[in-house]
């Protein structure tokens, strides 16, 4: 089993809260971490039919069952819980007493927010990272990982077939969560948005264009596009704000969770075609932020992430606080050599905030050690595996 960085975090949360809600994509190993960390405790999954009805029927004689500590997985079928929950958690606040699941943000939120605000703490579990599943990773490792991806069957058995497996999530993704979420009858335009999505992954985001390519109104791809990003299939990254002296871009950039959906959805037949075509920029640019931003979910900063662009073109890909305008600062490129040429970005960004602005500059490359960019001793070319260590 592989071990996840989220585990600590996890026990943390339930010596504090009397319950966690630990939400995440589908297959993302949130039953499997669950069970880990709470091996003892007593476990009923509401994907099953007949827990899920007798649940919603009669939310008190299911509670009375299960006596705390319980892991209720999948809660999302059962939303009538919620209030039930919240009496029972009035009653006796001891913590640790309830580690509760679910895939479908937007249903699962709605109870929380409604009825355990203030009862428990909330956690999204990503995919694996690449140091969960290559400690010190080689770059044939890097890019195996890349082009698998995450999701933590197709590591438990190496022979699954990529393209059978992926493809099968996706179509049960859209049947189940799609579907359920959306009332959608006809989820043909909602594949081609997701696969235009992915055509557009590091991109700013243009509602309207890709309203346009799928055929759709641009309200429709907006919410459809809130649809994706609650499920944790794809991420929105803002921009960072405080205007000094110059315009600055306001739109968010678009980016998948998991580059190996990415690939598949992509639709390449191989790493070494991906490698020899123009998004591959743009897909090493994904994985790079993609696999900061799951160590920052393990953290208690999971939202310190920004980009910055200015409408002159400036732009650095990466920011991630690290105090009161004050950021670690990152770029991403596909190179293995990268010069100072490469740090324009965070150099008009150290202009516009000043040098105390930027507590490292990282240019996030092919690299297998890391080397010196500039005078500056905190300047560095330095390779994906390890990253977490040097921001």
């Amino acid at each position: 089993m592989i071990a996840r960085n989220h585990k600590p975090l996890v026990e943390s949360v339930l010596a504090q809260f009397p319950a966690l809600v630990l939400t995440g994509a589908r297959q993302a190993g949130k039953t499997t971490l669950a069970r880990q960390v709470w091996p003892a405790a007593g476990y009923v999954s509401l994907d099953h039919p007949a827990e899920a009805d007798q649940a919603r029927q009669n939310p008190d004689a299911f509670l009375e069952r299960w006596t705390s500590p319980v892991i209720l997985d999948e809660i999302q079928y059962a939303p009538e819980l919620f209030r039930h929950l919240k009496l029972t958690i009035d009653r006796d606040r001891r913590p640790g007493r309830y580690l509760l699941t679910g895939s479908q943000a937007f249903t699962l939120m709605a109870g929380v927010t409604e009825s355990l605000a203030g009862r428990t703490a909330v956690l999204t579990l990503p995919t694996l990272t690449l140091d969960e599943v290559f400690p010190a990773a080689t770059q044939e490792q890097i890019d195996r990982f890349l082009w698998r991806g995450g999701f933590p069957e197709l590591w438990d058995r190496p022979e699954l077939s990529l393209d059978l497996w992926m493809g099968s999530y996706v179509a049960t993704y859209l049947e189940r969560d799609v579907r359920q979420a959306l009332n959608v009858g006809d989820l043909r335009d909602f594949d081609r948005l997701i696969r235009a999505a992915a055509l557009r992954t590091g991109q700013l985001l243009s509602y309207a264009d890709l309203a346009r390519d799928v055929g759709i109104s641009p309200n429709t791809a907006k919410r459809w596009l809130s649809v994706l990003a609650a499920s944790q299939q794809i991420f929105l990254l803002e921009p960072y704000h405080h205007q000094r002296s110059k315009r600055l871009i306001k739109a968010p950039k678009l980016y998948f969770n998991d580059t190996g959906l990415l690939c598949h959805l992509l639709g390449f037949q191989g790493l070494d075609a991906l490698r020899a075509h123009g998004m591959w920029g743009a897909v090493w640019e994904n994985f790079v932020i993609a696999e900061v931003r799951k160590q920052l979910q393990a953290t208690v900063r999971p939202n310190a992430m920004w980009f910055w662009r200015t409408a002159q073109g400036d732009e650095v890909d990466l920011l991630i606080e690290t105090g009161p305008e004050q950021f670690a600062a990152i770029e991403c490129k596909t190179a293995e050599r990268i010069g100072t040429a490469d740090l324009k970005g965070i150099g008009k960004l150290a202009e516009e905030y000043g040098r105390g602005a930027v507590t490292s500059a990282r240019v996030v490359c092919r690299t297998a050690t890391p080397y010196p960019v500039a005078a500056d001793p905190e300047a560095q070319a330095v390779p994906i595996s390890g990253l977490s260590n040097r921001y």
